[in-house]
């Protein structure tokens, strides 16, 4: 696995890295024997005289390039970049299962990855997924693993195995972040595993495909408001009963734009006491614990978010019933509470359900 790859890594470049230290060893840099010194076998405890006057070869300056960034030895260093760059490009995906059940091929449509190096955005209907991966071309089947840096998973990890054969990419992912790697490309109920199959569409390199900005955790909380969690430790009442078990979504709005028919058959919103989860096509969009303040019109609803980067803050939104269906206007993370709900807001999520 690489430790210390610079981003998109090129094994050109890295030829031209061991090139110039090889040519820094013979110009005798001191800096260039230690690194010799420190990750070649063969110059371990050699004094810098004796490096200088070993006679090493290309093969020694890529041995310790990779080593540095670490890899056993070149050969694997090189595996690994290639496999890299047979990964990138726009893919498409042909077949998506989650715990044993497929996506409908329409719901795919509109869903794409992009790869860069190292750095990937994933783009569907729910939400956009930018982070980084390192794959394990030396385990069989190779093994990936996702950090996820921006999007609703952002924090997290997911760990995998893949198979390329040409244009054809397969995944299979634990959806659960740091769940245990899959062992088969197979997925059954209960499993928390997703099945991708992707076909690639250009193996050109997809412009601005960054992996996200990662952003320091404090920092962020320092821009929104903190919350005492001890404030969410509320009674049940009869409005929180009525919320309890599983709603399926009858239609949501993100930042104004509505999430396709075809996706709302994969979501659930869960409550249990006063937390919440709304999860679709197996990946966890929302978990906070909810308070609600009925003497206010609308109904005033606070969610402590539990998710990863955001875990600690408060988002604020307002809430009605229409027959049986309850609906939800959340504002976007830092804007105040909304003072009506509206189907298509500017920014933040419009939501409505139906017991399932």
């Amino acid at each position: 696995m690489a430790g210390k790859l610079p981003p998109r890594p090129n094994l050109e470049h890295l030829r031209h890295q061991a090139k110039a230290l090889l040519a820094a060893l013979k110009a005798g840099e001191q800096t260039a024997v230690e690194k010799f010194v420190e990750h070649l076998p063969e110059a371990r405890g050699m004094a810098p005289a004796a490096v200088r006057a070993a006679g090493f070869r290309l093969a020694d300056a890529q041995s310790v390039i990779a080593r540095q960034t670490g890899f056993a030895g070149w050969p694997a260093l090189s595996r690994h970049v290639q496999d890299l760059r047979a990964l990138e490009g726009e893919w498409r995906f042909t077949s998506l299962e989650v715990e044993g059940s497929g996506m409908p091929a329409a719901m795919l449509r509109d869903s794409r990855l992009l790869i860069d190096g190292d750095r990937f955005r994933t783009e569907s209907p729910e939400a956009n997924y930018d982070g980084v991966f390192t794959i394990d071309v030396e385990q069989t089947p190779p093994h990936i693993d996702i950090e996820f840096v921006e999007g609703p998973e952002a924090g997290g990890v997911s760990h995998g195995i893949y198979e390329l054969d040409g244009d054809r990419l397969t995944l299979c992912l634990g959806l659960v972040a740091n769940a245990a790697r899959p062992r088969t490309f197979a997925t059954k109920a209960g499993s928390g595993q997703a099945l991708e199959r992707l076909e690639r569409v250009t193996a050109a390199r997809p412009l601005n495909v960054t992996g996200g900005s990662a952003k320091d955790t404090k920092d962020a909380k320092d821009t929104k408001e903190l919350a005492d969690p001890s404030s969410f430790e509320v009674e049940m009442t009869p409005l929180f009963e009525r919320l309890q078990g599983e709603w399926i979504p009858v239609e949501l709005f993100m930042d104004g734009k509505a999430m396709p028919s075809q996706w709302l058959a994969f979501g659930i919103r869960t409550m249990t006491g006063n937390e919440m989860k709304v999860v679709f096509g197996g990946q966890t969009m929302v978990h906070a614990k909810v308070r609600i303040d009925e003497s206010v019109a609308p109904i005033a609803v606070d969610y402590l978010n539990l998710m990863k980067r955001q875990a600690g803050t408060i988002t604020r939104g307002i809430m009605d019933w229409a027959g049986d269906e309850v609906r939800f206007l959340i504002a976007a993370p830092g804007d105040p509470r909304p003072k009506e709900l509206t189907t298509s807001p500017p920014t933040g999520t419009y939501s409505r359900w139906r017991r399932k």
